[in-house]
């Protein structure tokens, strides 16, 4: 018993340095798909959850998602607010629900990796600004001002 009890020990540690290494590579190999699907301006992000200026936060269903299309920008989210209508405009949709060329986009790269994505979009009803927070571990932010909406904010993973 007390011979094996070395043995088990070194493979428990050989085994927990194997999982760390494995971690840190895979770490390494999403920071480098980020990177690469920034650079092409292919970008998914699934959203899980969104905060809204009069409505808490809430949890979403797992179909929502923003896609970045080279310089298209393709918006399937939720929206809970205030919609201001204007009469140049017609009835809010149920969402932010539409694709659109981006018009301009500020790129920005900040601490620990992170890279913002400012982007100015304009839809049938609204002018947007689309802000999205890129992490290297996949993590995305977005937050959706609009000229005649609340502004909301999501969480998500990009995919």
């Amino acid at each position: 018993m007390k011979k094996s009890l070395p043995f088990l020990l070194s493979t428990l540690l050989l085994s927990a340095c194997a999982t760390q290494q494995q971690r840190a590579e895979e770490r390494s190999l999403k920071a480098e798909q980020m990177s690469a699907a920034i650079a092409q301006r292919r970008l998914h992000i699934d959203i899980s959850g969104m905060n809204t200026l009069r409505y808490g936060s809430h949890r979403v269903t797992p179909d929502f998602y923003l896609e970045l299309r080279g310089d298209t920008l393709v918006s399937y989210l939720p929206f809970y607010g205030q919609a201001y209508h204007s009469a140049t405009y017609s009835t809010p949709s149920q969402g932010l629900n539409f694709t659109a060329p981006v018009e301009k986009l500020i790129e920005s790269r900040h601490k620990r990796g992170m890279t913002r994505l400012e982007m100015l979009v304009n839809s049938d009803e609204d002018h947007y600004v689309y802000r999205l927070e890129l992490y290297p571990n996949g993590q995305a932010y977005i937050q959706v001002r609009g000229q005649y909406r609340d502004t909301i904010s999501f969480d998500g993973v990009c995919k």
